[in-house]
């Protein structure tokens, strides 16, 4: 820096007012610490504002430049790093991943490099004060020297330290996409509970108890709690687990709650209509006596044997389903929906039973007197069925294979057994019945086989 462009910056310096001091102590303030104490030792020393004489001149100036420089590596490398740092406690607080721990690792080395080179830096500024009116030749060339060479080393450092901001991408990216799932997803949280509480509310202002559904809605109070406490306490991953969960019980709950008059009417239906088909089944259950007393009277044992229980485990099952329609009735009074549903579950599976067998005893009665009128078409049934399926085991073949010739031979002679078996005063008309359906059944299982060989075709 020349003398002629000195002047006036001196001439300005002492021209300026009283409150200026004030601002330059207020601009000390606010730079960062790092920078603040290194520039401690240029304010006392008069920075760059006094007038420079003498030959060397233009190297102090030089000189000045570089420790300008200095301090501007010095300011960005501060800046980096302090940038990096968030970039880093953002990966560690949402990643514990191996690549995330070997990142904290090396930004600690990075701290430790920086540490060095930042106190290269201030021992270069403090060893010289280039404000001194007695400064010679080799003083300004060594300052020189000592702070082009601690800019270099803050700015190998600062290189190295971008290199290694930019590998952090991935991670960086993955933490902050975590982040930002973070705040909606606790939101989202809160409120679906408020909404479940709102949804019990809605059903008890209807006379609808919910007292399971509010026990389980209590449980959730907990883990809101730890919601609010935040991912600062609880980790970023593990706030999200907890928020979708809570997320998940309280729509459960929700769902429930807006069902429950849904429930109700649905179970009172049932009650109703469970009464009425015991009452027709009671009725029905009167019928098979006469009905077994017809099977006995013009068919043999063999025929109806294995009805003669009906009666009794009808009206036994009947009973036992009035027993379980009371105690649905008193759970659905009680509003404990769950025991409502069960027990009518059970009296419905005992109806069924109970219904099935009622009307076994006239459909055994029917399909007798049909077989016994004429065999002939029972018999005929089950040849063109057998004689179907030879068809299909000879297609495209000279002779049939083995596998599914025997079988259909067997059903042959099966068949023709079971109309010999008629002969006589008294036939088994049921073991002739139940003979022809199991021979249609071997028919239909080696028709299959055959299609399943063939890939499907017919």
């Amino acid at each position: 820096m020349t003398a002629t462009h000195t002047q006036p910056h001196e001439q300005r310096a002492r021209r300026r007012p009283r409150g200026g001091a004030v601002r330059d102590v207020a601009a000390l303030v606010l730079l960062p610490l790092p920078l603040l104490a290194a520039m401690v030792p240029m304010s006392f020393a008069g920075g760059g504002t006094r007038r420079w004489f003498g030959r060397g001149e233009s190297h102090r100036g030089d000189a000045q430049a570089a420790k300008d420089a200095a301090a501007a590596a010095f300011y960005d490398l501060d800046t980096a790093q302090r940038d990096l740092r968030i970039s880093i406690e953002t990966i560690t607080a949402v990643d514990s991943s191996p690549a995330a721990r070997r990142a904290a690792e090396e930004y600690a080395g990075f701290g430790r490099r920086i540490d060095e080179v930042s106190q290269g830096y201030i021992t270069a500024v403090d060893s010289h004060d280039l404000d001194r009116d007695d400064l010679d030749g080799a003083a300004v060339a060594r300052a020189r020297a000592d702070l082009t060479r601690a800019k270099d080393e803050l700015d190998r450092v600062k290189a190295d330290l971008d290199r290694f901001a930019q590998g952090l991408g991935p991670l960086l990216q993955t933490a902050e996409t975590q982040l930002a799932r973070l705040a909606p997803a606790v939101e989202r949280a809160r409120q679906a509970l408020l909404a479940a509480s709102n949804a019990l509310d809605a059903v008890r202002a209807r006379g609808l108890k919910a007292d399971e559904l509010a026990t389980q809605l209590a449980t959730l109070a907990p883990e809101l709690t730890k919601l609010n406490q935040g991912a600062g306490q609880h980790g970023v991953k593990e706030t999200i687990r907890r928020a979708d969960d809570v997320l998940r019980k309280a729509e459960v709950v929700k769902a429930e709650a807006e069902r429950l008059p849904e429930t109700a009417a649905e179970i009172d239906k049932r009650l109703v209509s469970l009464r009425t088909r015991a009452q027709s089944i009671t009725t029905r259950a009167g019928k098979v006596d006469p009905v077994l007393s017809e099977l006995r009277r013009r068919y043999s044992a063999a025929c109806w044997q294995d009805l003669q229980h009906v009666p009794e485990q009808a009206a036994r099952d009947v009973q036992q389903a009035e027993v379980k329609l009371r105690e649905a009735q008193q759970a659905r009074d009680e509003q404990r929906w769950a025991d409502a549903t069960s027990r009518l579950g059970t009296v419905r599976a005992l109806l069924n039973t109970t219904d099935e067998a009622v009307s076994a005893a006239g459909d055994r009665l029917q399909r007798l007197d049909s077989v016994s009128f004429d065999r002939q078409k029972e018999v005929e049934r089950t040849r063109f069925a057998i004689r179907d399926a030879q068809r299909l085991a000879m297609a495209g073949r000279s002779t049939p294979d083995p596998r599914h010739a025997g079988p259909l031979d067997d059903a042959v002679a099966r068949l023709d057994r079971a109309v010999d078996s008629l002969e006589g005063r008294h036939p088994d008309w049921w073991h002739f019945l139940t003979e022809t359906e199991a021979i249609r059944r071997t028919v239909a299982q080696v028709v299959q086989e055959i299609r399943d060989a063939r890939g499907g075709g017919a």
